[in-house]
């Protein structure tokens, strides 16, 4: 089944109650039992609820994975997947990381005795030298946030097994219409739901996909026992906009290619940070990993200077200044005072993160309108 007939139908089914050929918001905490321990496989919300379900599945099909797992945010998706881990464990990382899974990572897990080890894992030989006997996780983000550096995702699997580590990787930017980290030998694949694949910034949820039968009963208790699931409402609404994933995100690639090379040749911009250009760093890897170089773009205007930045983001007017990303608007943000404020200002310098730099997440509008948005802000 290609995409796109796999983003319509793939994990759903019409209710066989009334013949609704879409997916019902079952809006209850609780279920009718015959006897003490005889139900129809739905006993309390938290658990299980049908609506959820259609999405776990419908998610674990476009990733190519055998389950699916829905939380209440993409946060309480990283913090069920730490939990596997326990005290003494060690965990690689990007040094050009997302800004919450950084805060969660050093702030909440390093004080229960896990070691996270940031390092620029598009040098695989980076990775390789911060493995150590406690390696257990190894965590992926590519294209990274906001420097779009792009990890190769079957080398690091490498890595992983080598080490008996599990290898998870961040979809959020790429989701599973342009690369799909399962077949390239991910043990799990992780979403903040919220951005692309909800795609109309009107949801907060998370995800997470797997192969593995135990790895899956593992993550199952924890949402169940930890309780970070989202509400049916969500999961419908995510459910609506996985149906037009495919086309979505044909768009966001096809305005993403026009913003970058409209940027790169501005005579005010100094450096754009986007996969697609064959001088991007790993740009091989990208090419070999992904379907396309999506909507997601970084740049630097010369000189270097934040109020120079923070100038074009006040005059911006279609692209939003706003925190997140992946809905069919387009937004601009300032990552070291929004997304990346949790990093200190010495880290996101060491990874090449400046004080000046602008992240736009490109939308689906009239690619003209974008173009002429960012021509009257930059000047």
């Amino acid at each position: 089944m290609k995409f796109g007939t796999k983003a319509i139908h793939a994990g759903v089914h019409p209710d066989p109650e009334t013949g609704a050929i879409m997916t019902p918001i079952y809006q209850t905490s609780t279920y009718v039992q015959r006897s003490p321990g005889d139900h129809k496989g739905y006993e309390y919300s938290r658990t299980h609820n049908p609506t959820r379900t259609q999405l776990q599945n419908a998610v674990a099909a476009l990733e190519n994975g055998k389950h699916g797992l829905a939380f209440a945010s993409g946060m309480a998706a990283i913090d069920v997947i730490i939990k596997l881990l326990q005290p003494g464990d060690e965990v690689i990382s990007t040094n050009d990381l997302y800004g919450g899974s950084y805060r969660i990572f050093t702030k909440v897990f390093a004080n229960y005795g896990i070691k996270f080890h940031f390092v620029p894992m598009h040098d695989m030989a980076a990775v390789e030298a911060a493995v150590t006997e406690k390696t257990r996780l190894i965590w992926v983000e590519t294209p990274t946030n906001p420097l779009l550096n792009v990890i190769d995702i079957a080398a690091a699997s490498a890595v992983a097994k080598k080490a008996g580590a599990l290898l998870v990787v961040d979809n959020t930017f790429s989701t599973p219409y342009l690369q799909t980290p399962l077949d390239l030998g991910a043990d799990m694949v992780m979403h903040s739901l919220t951005k692309y694949m909800g795609g109309h910034s009107d949801v907060v949820m998370g995800a997470i996909v797997v192969q593995d039968d135990e790895l899956h009963e593992r993550l199952r208790f924890l949402q169940n026992a930890c309780g970070g699931t989202p509400g049916p409402q969500d999961c419908f609404l995510v459910l609506r906009g996985l149906k037009t994933l495919h086309i979505r995100m044909q768009r966001h690639c096809e305005n993403g290619r026009a913003v970058a090379e409209y940027l790169k040749a501005h005579p005010k911009v100094e450096k754009v940070f986007w996969p697609g250009f064959s001088d991007h760093p790993n740009h091989e890897v990208a090419a070999r990993q992904m379907r396309d170089f999506g909507g997601m773009i970084s740049f630097v205007l010369k000189g270097d200077k934040q109020e120079d930045a923070v100038a074009v983001l006040e005059k911006l007017e279609l692209f939003t200044l706003a925190e997140s990303l992946g809905g069919v608007e387009s937004l601009s943000g300032h990552p070291a005072t929004m997304t990346h404020a949790s990093i200190p200002a010495e880290e996101r310098r060491k990874a090449g993160l400046s004080d000046s730099l602008i992240r736009l997440s490109v939308g689906i509008e009239d690619i003209d309108d974008l173009l002429e948005d960012l021509r009257q802000a930059i000047g």
